[in-house]
């Protein structure tokens, strides 16, 4: 069934502009940004199919390429874009730092609460840095590493480049583990012991190592892990 054969508040975008955005579904937010379908497919039946790409799940359709999106019949580069675009523009808002209040990066659940748009549902291992100053506010984020589905490697040396060209005092460790446990590996406190020293060597201080599964993470500062469900 085509759109127009809906009635109107069946209609994806008269139904938002009518109750608003969080009356919608997944998919018929999708519908909205997609537009049109094509011969076989109107927008609403062609956003469920991309959704059923992504297994469902938005965090998957979120890190879905456009090559991908494109094996579907139907999505083109223009729909594809669309996509692509919503999805960044959220990544950004909620990572956005309000200009009118800062606010000193203390705790995992900061340095969780700031990397998880980044890393949420990702297939694969990505490490960065958080370079902090002296009273512990953020002075800019940079992916160190991006590796496969269980491993990624950190180059020291660059890593001190960075933070002493941001002139950084303190950095904070952060990387994910797909596999939706945040245990830290042996690798993983091999390798922070390894940077802690490292980075020390040069003034700078190691303050947290936070790894992030998508509904937990654990502290290597606070030698616990957390559920990030609960605040």
């Amino acid at each position: 069934m085509k759109i127009k054969d809906l009635s109107a508040d069946e209609r994806p975008r008269e139904k938002m502009l009518a109750r608003g955005a969080g009356s919608l579904s997944d998919g018929e937010l999708l519908a909205v940004l997609l537009r049109s379908g094509n011969r076989e497919s109107s927008a609403l039946d062609l956003a469920r199919q991309l959704l059923a790409l992504a297994d469902g799940h938005l965090s998957t359709l979120f890190h879905l390429s456009q090559d991908k999106m494109f094996s579907l019949p139907g999505i083109g580069p223009g729909k594809a874009s669309s996509v692509l675009a919503a999805f960044e523009l959220g990544r950004r808002f909620l990572q956005e730092e309000s200009s009118a209040v800062k606010t000193p990066m203390l705790t995992a659940r900061q340095v969780y609460d700031r990397m998880i748009p980044q890393l949420k549902g990702l297939p694969h291992e990505e490490c960065w840095i958080l370079f902090l100053n002296d009273y512990n506010y953020l002075l800019g984020m940079h992916q160190v590493s991006s590796g496969g589905g269980n491993s990624t490697v950190i180059d020291k040396r660059q890593i001190i480049r960075i933070a002493l060209d941001k002139g950084a005092s303190s950095l904070i460790l952060v990387h994910n583990h797909p596999t939706g446990n945040p245990t830290p590996s042996r690798a993983d406190i091999k390798q922070t012991d390894s940077l802690r020293k490292g980075i020390s060597a040069v003034g700078l201080n190691l303050l947290d190592h936070v790894v992030i599964a998508d509904d937990s993470f654990f502290s290597f500062a606070d030698d616990r892990c957390y559920s990030a469900i609960s605040k």
